[in-house]
């Protein structure tokens, strides 16, 4: 492996989208939980409901200020790295990002001041609109990424000009490519599953401690209720973006498989050690004949395998397919998690300190089957960056491999201190748990005294 201009751009991209993709699919789902809260306290006027909200808001402002920051990183590769990829698919990418910025963006800037600091200056009902107009926000940023990144997977829609440019011919099918709605759906359950094994951890943990503490039975109940609706929906999802890769884009399948060989009735391997070297598993555990079934392809039906490719244009197929099983075994146990406590809660044992200690594991699982899914659908692309149109090696600036190099140590550098930092500033704010807000005596009327008054003085920090 040569560490050429290639290479070290695309471990740079790798490394700040792995960081950044934490962070939205954090606060996607963090930002809808926030407006449940908000709508079950304004109904109920219970002040659970209100202690919670005021506890995850801080958490979100943090969260979403280091998304925003990680975001403008990956925005400058573009420019510096990938200048090429901008120039031939500026027509057709250009705008999807112009889009997202002049809709999710400007939402979501619009509103986040007055969520996060508008108790004392706006009425109830005007608070509660900014808050789902945030949350709305996140997923309409969602939504623009996703088309812009399912149209490289599924490109249609566009012409090739003389000097190579991509053009658009139809938006529509630019936006909604094959592979934008499966995986717009997949990306969006991932997020709520993020944000609720957060939830449920740090409501576990503080429960282990503090057995009779309200907010965490409250935000406990939520999650595991969350996690059973939304585990079994990413099983379909999951299944639907795997049909639309058998049928656009076979030679990921195969990476995501270990399929070397084309033909029908394909098994199943459990575990294997790829080999591109040797163009086969030098080890499976197998099991003959599912592997049509799994991908709801008739038995004789002829599934391609990667021996249809060179190896030159074959994806790494070790790092795709031990990527796959991983977020796939996760994925498991959040289902496992989510029917097995909604089954406790019935039960009334939701309190089990066997449980709690999983539901506590489990709270770091959403981000890394989300960087785990990342890496089946990026690195499951290669060599392509524009999937059967634009190979990766010709999309890289012409720069110096030393001056891509540079610029990789400095971003694992500030990253390692400044983000660190910021996580484990988030990791002590949710360990520490809730804290019983005072009852404000005139909720509608934000007297200056009140706990939803003094609340903006406790957010630390102006993400925007």
């Amino acid at each position: 492996m040569d560490l050429d201009a290639l290479f070290l751009s695309r471990l740079q991209f790798a490394f700040t989208i792995a960081y950044h993709i934490i962070f939205p699919s954090f606060t996607i789902g963090l930002a809808a939980y926030l407006a449940v809260l908000e709508g079950m306290w304004l109904k109920t006027r219970d002040e659970t409901f209100k202690t919670l909200y005021l506890f995850w808001i801080k958490i979100f402002a943090i969260s979403f200020g280091m998304g925003v920051v990680t975001g403008v990183v990956m925005s400058y590769q573009f420019g510096t790295n990938w200048s090429e990829f901008i120039r031939v698919t500026g027509g057709v990418i250009g705008p999807l990002l112009a889009y997202e910025v002049l809709t999710a963006f400007f939402l979501e800037a619009s509103f986040l001041g007055v969520m996060l600091f508008g108790w004392k200056k706006v009425g109830e009902k005007l608070h509660f609109a900014a808050t789902c107009l945030v949350a709305f926000g996140t997923a309409v940023s969602a939504f623009w990424i996703l088309a812009a990144n399912s149209w490289m997977q599924t490109p249609q829609g566009f012409e090739i000009m003389a000097d190579g440019r991509h053009v658009a011919t139809s938006f529509m099918e630019v936006i909604f490519s094959p592979s934008f709605l499966p995986r717009l759906a997949h990306m969006l359950l991932a997020a709520f599953l993020t944000t609720a094994l957060v939830v449920g951890a740090a409501s576990a943990w503080r429960l282990l401690r503090q057995p009779n503490q309200r907010e965490s039975r409250y935000g406990l109940v939520m999650a595991v209720g969350l996690i059973a609706v939304a585990a079994p929906l990413q099983v379909m999802a999951g299944h639907w973006s795997g049909e639309v890769t058998r049928h656009h884009q076979p030679s990921k399948l195969a990476a995501m498989e270990g399929y070397w060989e084309t033909r029908a009735d394909q098994p199943f391997h459990v575990i294997a050690i790829p080999s591109r070297e040797t163009q086969s598993n030098h080890f499976a555990l197998t099991i003959p004949g599912v592997g049509n079934l799994i991908q709801n392809a008739p038995r004789d039906e002829v599934i391609p395998g990667l021996d249809q490719l060179a190896p030159a244009d074959q994806p790494p197929v070790w790092l795709v397919f031990w990527s796959f099983r991983v977020m796939i075994g996760l994925g498991l146990l959040m289902l496992a998690l989510g029917l097995g406590g909604a089954w406790l809660a019935w039960r009334g044992r939701l309190s089990d300190r066997w449980f709690l200690r999983f539901a506590v594991a489990l709270g770091p699982a959403g981000f890394v089957a989300v960087i785990a899914g990342w890496i089946v659908t990026e690195v499951g692309r290669q060599p392509w960056v524009v999937y059967g149109v634009l190979r990766t090696a010709d999309a890289v600036s012409a720069v110096p491999t030393a001056a891509v190099m540079t610029s990789l140590i400095t971003y694992i550098a500030v990253y390692a201190v400044v983000f660190t930092a910021g996580v484990l500033f988030i990791i002590r704010l949710i360990a520490e748990g809730p804290v019983k807000a005072a009852v404000d005596p005139i909720p509608s009327e934000r007297a200056p005294g009140s706990a939803l008054a003094a609340a903006p003085e406790e957010i630390p920090g102006d993400p925007s």
